[in-house]
């Protein structure tokens, strides 16, 4: 709810609507809602056909390097992580696992004798 000294502000300096207007308006301006938030899903919709998902590379704001930086990166550069070890799981099953050591990515092998070998 609103503060209380705004609501009781507006009670104050307001006159009561009545209820029949006060329903017709609230109906008015729900379809108006749901028109505007209909086209701002068409117009995602169209943005996401064209092309256009990215609007941040697709206006120059990021660079190619920084778009095809995988998101665990990116996050560990933005938020100044040197070290990190990142999962990356779908459903209930862990898909990737790899470290981000000084920025940079790590991942691990298994060799032949089932030992772990670091790779970049």
């Amino acid at each position: 709810m609103l503060f209380r000294w705004l609501h009781k502000y507006i009670r104050r300096n307001t006159k009561p609507i009545p209820g029949d207007v006060a329903v017709l308006w609230k109906r008015r301006l729900s379809i108006a809602y749901a028109v505007l938030a209909w086209n701002a899903f068409g117009l995602f919709v169209y943005s996401l056909y064209q092309g256009k998902a990215d609007w941040a590379h697709y206006y120059g704001l990021k660079s190619d390097e920084e778009h095809s930086m995988p998101p665990a990166r990116a996050w560990a550069n933005t938020l100044g992580i040197k070290n990190a070890k990142v999962v990356r799981i779908s459903g209930f099953t862990k898909v990737d696992e790899y470290d981000i050591v000084d920025g940079e990515e790590v991942r691990k092998k298994e060799n032949e004798t089932g030992k772990e070998e670091l790779s970049q």
